[in-house]
């Protein structure tokens, strides 16, 4: 089995910066608020810690990124041209393939408010590309 090269250091930081770009898109000055009224949460709640959702989100982040930087790097050698090119290109048409559209499908069965899909999907966006510009800046040793 041929695993793709992947830049751990790239990956490490994409991880990190999806929790910068959750804490951002989803504070209470952007789109916390609505988030937060869309997804019937209340932010107040006593109790309420964050500490469980972002282990979870740190993990599967991870997760995200790896596959990320291991996708880009087939798809540059699949196709050739710039990293960085293959890293964003990745990185939409996974988002596209997978994450909005299971969104999609699942908030629709859900019930869910098309706005609360779609600030999600666009947080997702914008999470996958700054990871693809990562990734694709800094690729694995040896590829570019």
């Amino acid at each position: 089995m041929i695993i793709p090269e992947i830049n751990y250091w790239a990956v490490l930081l994409a991880t990190v910066s999806s929790l910068v770009v959750g804490s951002i898109w989803y504070a209470r000055g952007v789109f916390g608020r609505r988030w937060a009224e869309l997804a019937k949460v209340d932010l107040d709640r006593e109790g309420m810690s964050a500490t469980m959702p972002i282990i979870v989100t740190v993990i599967v982040s991870f997760v995200t990124a790896w596959v990320l930087a291991g996708a880009s790097t087939i798809a540059w050698h699949f196709y050739g041209g710039g990293y960085l090119l293959a890293a964003l290109l990745t990185a939409v048409i996974l988002w596209a393939g997978f994450t909005a559209a299971r969104f999609i499908t699942h908030d629709a069965f859900e019930g869910r408010p098309s706005s609360l899909t779609v600030m999600n999907i666009a947080h997702e966006l914008v999470t996958l590309v700054v990871m693809g510009l990562i990734i694709g800046v800094w690729p694995p040793a040896g590829t570019v």
